[in-house]
């Protein structure tokens, strides 16, 4: 087989894959999740509780794409996917696909912040400030944090089981450590 076809191949294998991935993304949240988020934070508008929460899982599941792959691509492939579908998106009203674009990224970038800093309170409730700020929770008390915490942890583990399922997992032999991997190919689909 030649070896663009087989480029082509794979790179066709990938999209598919990530595909997939969004759609485990993209699922609608949870009911008693809504409706939680928006009588402590939203002032009871369920359609603000039920988008803050579709953001946080397609943000959540690109930077788990990003941060947990085995492939660098995965993140890049998972992104342009993520793009699309969010044009696609049936609940995006027609002419406010740049304003959606613009709190995805806003609440992205949040997300990440989230994830990446260090010290001082647990990944969790960083992740549920940040939902409950977007919410409209400046404030917000420790149950509050904890709970929204919780949920976007799920929708973390959620992200990386689909990642999994999607793209594979690290695979090394028995006797052999992970420093001493480096530079080999250990992922296995």
């Amino acid at each position: 087989m030649p070896a663009f076809w087989r480029r082509w191949q794979e790179e066709r294998a990938l999209r598919r894959r990530a595909a997939a991935y969004i759609a485990a993304i993209q699922h609608e949240p949870a009911d008693d999740e809504v409706r939680w988020l928006a009588t402590h934070a939203t002032g009871g508008d369920v359609d603000h509780a039920r988008w803050e929460l579709r953001y946080a899982r397609r943000a959540l599941g690109l930077l788990a794409a990003e941060r947990d792959a085995l492939d660098d691509r995965t993140g890049s492939l998972v992104a342009r996917e993520l793009a699309a579908a969010l044009g696609r998106d049936a609940n995006i009203a027609a002419g406010k696909l740049a304003v959606a674009e613009k709190q995805f990224n806003a609440r992205l970038r949040a997300y990440a912040d989230a994830l990446a800093r260090r010290g001082g309170e647990p990944t969790g409730a960083r992740l549920g400030r940040a939902l409950l700020a977007f919410a409209g929770l400046k404030d917000a008390p420790d149950a509050a944090v904890a709970r929204a915490g919780e949920v976007l942890a799920s929708y973390l583990d959620g992200a990386n089981e689909a990642l999994r399922r999607e793209f594979g997992v690290a695979s090394l032999p028995d006797n052999l450590p992970p420093s001493a991997a480096q530079g080999s190919s250990a992922a296995t689909r």
